[in-house]
């Protein structure tokens, strides 16, 4: 004798796919995550280049392996490694060799270049002059007063700065951006 089974399929209607359920669930999750870790790790960076220097020649390590530092209970200065180590300082000792090497250490090009733009941008605006691009390999530039040129300046390697009236004359060294100016015979506008 045979026997017949009847097997109904379960409706259209019908899901029941939890392992899906989870997948997309810990998917969510891990995406979660990942939001967390970029938005933790797009913080601003608290150190210089000139501020890892400076850490480096006091520990005697890289200055690219240097995160960053933090000071634990005003007592402790910690310095983290990117390689994961860190390393403990006591505060009063490590701002004193800060301030040793800070007096000892020579600037960057870049900061040079930093510094004196940052002063030719003041005498600029005191004097009512614009300038140029600057060349920043030799630091010189080349003054206007409404719209009239007036002269170039710069930086030597003599660290003074220089002016000169044309392109090929001779340049009159001096120790400030103001004396430059004013040897182009510029003078600061008196108020009426």
């Amino acid at each position: 004798m045979t026997q017949s089974v009847y097997a109904q399929q379960a409706p259209k209607s019908f899901y029941c796919n939890t392992i899906d359920e989870q997948t997309t669930a810990q998917a969510e999750f891990y995406s979660y995550l990942e939001a967390q870790a970029r938005e933790a790790t797009q913080t601003t960076d608290p150190l210089t280049s000139r501020d890892r220097r400076i850490i480096a020649e006091i520990i005697e390590v890289e200055a690219d392996s240097i995160r960053t530092i933090w000071i634990e209970a005003g007592i402790t200065v910690w310095v983290q490694f990117f390689d994961g180590g860190r390393l403990p300082f006591e505060r009063n000792w490590f701002a004193k060799r800060v301030a040793e090497v800070k007096a000892t250490l020579r600037e960057t090009p870049r900061e040079r270049n930093d510094r004196l733009s940052d002063e030719l941008e003041a005498a600029c605006q005191k004097y009512g002059l614009t300038h140029g691009e600057i060349d920043w390999l030799s630091f010189s530039t080349t003054l206007y007063f409404n719209n009239r040129r007036v002269g170039f300046v710069g930086y030597n390697r003599a660290d003074q700065w220089y002016s000169r009236q044309r392109p090929l004359g001779g340049s009159r060294t001096t120790d400030s951006i103001d004396a430059a100016i004013a040897l182009l015979g510029i003078r600061q506008p008196v108020a009426a």
